[in-house]
């Protein structure tokens, strides 16, 4: 074999080699290709996806303004509770003292 005669073969293989490549290239895209309907499809489910996102920031942040609100109302009628219940103590140790003052002048 000379010199030109391996430098052809080695052409011809090498360009061989080019095609079965760019076949299996050609290949592989032709059957991953994405369809239209399936592109379609997922920019629905996209836009589905961002407004349940949407949907989901609107209901943490009503939790959160609903808890705050509660945990207010609940710190206002604890301290309803206090002052009533000091009301409730007073009025008992009043009535206690006039019951005792009562009991005073019957005794002498």
């Amino acid at each position: 074999m000379t010199r030109t005669e391996f430098i052809i073969a080695t052409a011809i293989v090498l360009f061989i080699a080019f095609c079965l490549g760019w076949f299996a290239n050609w290949l592989v895209h032709r059957f991953t290709r994405v369809a239209a309907g399936d592109v379609a499809e997922l920019d629905r489910m996209s836009q589905e996806l961002h407004e349940a996102e949407e949907t989901r920031d609107q209901a943490i942040t009503y939790l959160q303004q609903r808890e705050a609100e509660l945990t207010n109302q609940l710190s206002q009628t604890e301290a309803e509770l206090r002052a009533a219940m000091d009301g409730l103590r007073d009025a008992r140790h009043e009535t206690e003292e006039l019951r005792a003052r009562m009991d005073r002048p019957q005794a002498s």
